[in-house]
């Protein structure tokens, strides 16, 4: 994990502007926003996907920065007065804090441009495939993914949500992107068959659902400090979570039988899908 965090985040530093090029306060914001913070779990699914198709990693590193530039434009977005309105990401003050909304604004454009343009330029050894992973990524990003999910989110406000609808928001909103990741990764090295590419599937689907679950739990359980962004912040603003629907021992079961579920999809993958097992213990067990 530490090998695969410190490659992605030199090779961020690099696909970045630079903060003095013009326009420099612009840059200076996007260095900000995707520097120097964040676990990196979703770079970290690309390469371990590309495990399962033996991809060389200089592919991975390419798709692993798309995905992160879209997840930190969408969190650069989240945090806006407009949207949740938080002053703390990463234990830091959040980009429209430290600069001003304005700015921030444009980092999240930016940012999301700068992972297609990432993609559109790389060497996948494949036009098709390269087609193919930037409609994954964008499909991800949009209204059916993480946008519409961000809509429903903000739609639900202060509304009892049932578990298949919240399922459906999380799958949108945090599910999309963990999806593309995975597959995003497989997609850099040889190609799977049917079944190895269903299993991969079925096991991004149900990481994505869990991971929502333990941020949900962590929301009501660790203190600010701890996540390094405000905690009670869902329960405060009375958005609906799988805490508020079931309770925490619910959560905490659903967790448990999420996390097996993704395990079971590995299964036909033996070895090669070990990687993509050991995230998703980290991902359940995870406490910042």
């Amino acid at each position: 994990m530490r090998r695969v965090q410190a490659q992605v985040e030199a090779s961020l530093a690099r696909a970045l502007p630079p903060g003095e090029a013009i326009p420099a306060r612009l840059h200076q914001a996007m260095r900000y926003a995707t520097l120097n913070g964040g676990k990196r779990v979703r770079p970290l699914l690309v390469f371990a996907a590309g495990e399962v198709s033996e991809a060389p990693s200089g592919r991975l590193e390419v798709a692993a920065c798309a995905v992160e530039l879209i997840h930190s434009y969408s969190l650069v977005h989240d945090d806006l007065p407009c949207m949740d309105d938080d002053v703390l990401r990463r234990g830091r003050a959040t980009c429209h804090v430290e600069f001003d909304e304005p700015t921030a604004l444009l980092v999240g454009d930016s940012l999301q441009s700068l992972a297609f343009e990432l993609l559109a330029r790389a060497d996948p050894g494949d036009p098709g495939r390269q087609v193919e992973m930037v409609y994954l990524l964008a499909r991800a990003s949009g209204s059916c993914g993480m946008a519409g999910g961000q809509a429903i989110d903000l739609d639900s406000v202060g509304r009892q949500l049932t578990q298949p609808e919240l399922e459906l928001m999380h799958a949108l909103k945090t599910g999309a992107l963990i999806r593309a990741a995975v597959l995003l990764g497989a997609l850099c090295g040889q190609r799977l068959a049917a079944d190895e590419r269903e299993a991969l599937d079925r096991f991004a689907k149900r990481a994505g659902l869990l991971f929502q679950v333990v941020d949900d739990i962590l929301d009501c359980t660790a203190s600010t400090a701890t996540l390094g962004k405000t905690a009670g912040k869902d329960a405060a603003a009375a958005k609906p979570t799988y805490v508020s629907l079931m309770g925490l021992d619910g959560a905490r079961e659903l967790a448990a039988d999420l996390r097996e579920q993704a395990i079971d999809a590995l299964g036909s993958l033996g070895e090669r899908g070990r990687r993509l097992a050991e995230l998703t213990d980290f991902i359940t067990q995870r406490k910042f």
